[in-house]
């Protein structure tokens, strides 16, 4: 006895532990809840009616179960042995035969009906007001508004680097609400729209769920698969990647801001007006100095999560600081940043733009113990898309 009670001491001490930083952990508005047992409090139609479902078939099959297993347990009871209770003699009855047949048949019906009511509105996706492409990277979501109102906007979004940060420092007792759920830049759509989303991805599976609009639908690379929702309540709603995709899966968080049609009106004038700020004529020639700064930020929005402030990498994320990579010939690096490596371990940055690339690779080569005095412009990038890369320097190795 004293031997079991030791072993159990450590268990204690880590429900304790447990119990005292649950109590610490917040509800999140339009995310997780604590102890939460139901679905998450819903903002669309569909969503309304898949709460409808999950309960009634909850209370359908609670009410077989305790009608079957009453009847059975009251049979037992009943008929004993220790009453003297005789087993019946009696073979094949066609009205127990057709009733156990029947019945569930209505039943299955009764059920299917409205279930299939709601798959079919489900994937019902014409009609949209808005219509934005979602491309899952590791680890990071694409969106690329297609159709409809803010037509041509496009950005990436990514976990916040300083909740990276805190979880790579083990101690969250002082964790956000929003912990791993913050990111760069949320999806914004208008509120009372339907808004189509089409789904792909860029290297392996992912899927794109959030359960206030009871969507969730897999990104299949080389298909497109689409889903929608229209929000009827502004707010900010958060989900995840729900498909195991990679080591970083945990750090691939869904942030929706709805907003009011003017709201949105609003974000859409003021994000054209940034995107339009932000083209950069890919022949200018920049200096090292402007092309490091720039390429901090650019190093800090996308690249630091993995690779860390400092350049050193952890565990398997090789390091940026003295890498041979980095510090050999810029056609090794731009191959690495443009084509990925180690299967998609160090993904495609593509997406990103000339100049941003340029002032990324620039900065990782002149910065910490990289003093090599390398300047990539953006127009080797441009020549680099298109298979012209720089000479000196093959596709990078897996390092």
């Amino acid at each position: 006895m004293k031997n079991i009670s030791t072993k159990l001491i450590p268990w204690g001490l880590t429900l304790a532990m447990t119990g005292s930083l649950a109590h610490a952990v917040q509800d999140l508005p339009g995310g997780p809840a604590v102890n939460q047992l139901n679905l998450a409090p819903p903002v669309t139609r569909i969503a309304v009616e898949q709460h409808f479902l999950h309960w009634m078939m909850l209370i359908i099959c609670t009410v077989i179960f305790v009608g079957v297993f009453g009847v059975m347990f009251y049979a037992i009871w009943k008929h004993r042995k220790s009453k003297g209770a005789q087993a019946a003699n009696f073979h094949e009855s066609v009205t127990v035969e057709i009733a156990w047949t029947v019945v569930p048949f209505i039943i299955v019906v009764l059920m299917a009906l409205p279930a299939t009511k709601v798959l079919v509105a489900q994937k019902d996706t014409t009609n949209a007001d808005l219509t934005i492409k979602v491309t899952g990277y590791q680890w990071k979501w694409g969106y690329d508004y297609l159709n409809g109102e803010g037509e041509g906007l496009s950005y990436v979004s990514t976990l916040d680097s300083s909740h990276r940060v805190l979880s790579d420092s083990g101690n969250v007792a002082n964790a956000p609400v929003d912990y791993l759920l913050k990111v760069d830049n949320p999806l914004v759509v208008p509120m009372n729209k339907k808004v189509r989303v089409i789904t792909t991805a860029n290297d392996v599976i992912h899927s794109f769920m959030v359960p206030a609009f009871g969507i969730k639908q897999d990104a299949i690379p080389g298909f497109v698969r689409d889903t929608w929702f229209k929000a009827e309540k502004a707010g900010d709603y958060y989900g995840q990647c729900a498909e195991l995709c990679g080591k970083e899966h945990a750090y691939m968080p869904i942030h929706v801001k709805v907003l009011s049609a003017a709201d949105y009106t609003a974000w859409v004038d003021g994000e054209k007006k940034k995107a339009a700020a932000k083209q950069d004529d890919p022949n200018k020639v920049w200096s090292l100095q402007d092309l490091v700064a720039r390429g901090e930020k650019v190093y800090a929005a996308n690249c630091a999560a993995c690779h860390q402030a400092n350049g050193k990498g952890a565990g398997p994320i090789k390091p940026l600081d003295g890498s041979a990579v980095v510090q050999g010939a810029p056609a090794e690096m731009m191959h690495a940043v443009l084509e990925g490596r180690a299967n998609g371990a160090m993904p495609s940055w593509k997406q990103l733009s000339d100049t941003d690339l340029a002032a990324v690779v620039t900065f990782a080569k002149n910065h910490w113990s990289n003093k090599t005095g390398q300047v990539v412009q953006p127009a080797q990038f441009v020549a680099a898309r298109g298979g012209k890369f720089p000479e000196g320097g093959g596709a990078a190795a897996s390092q």
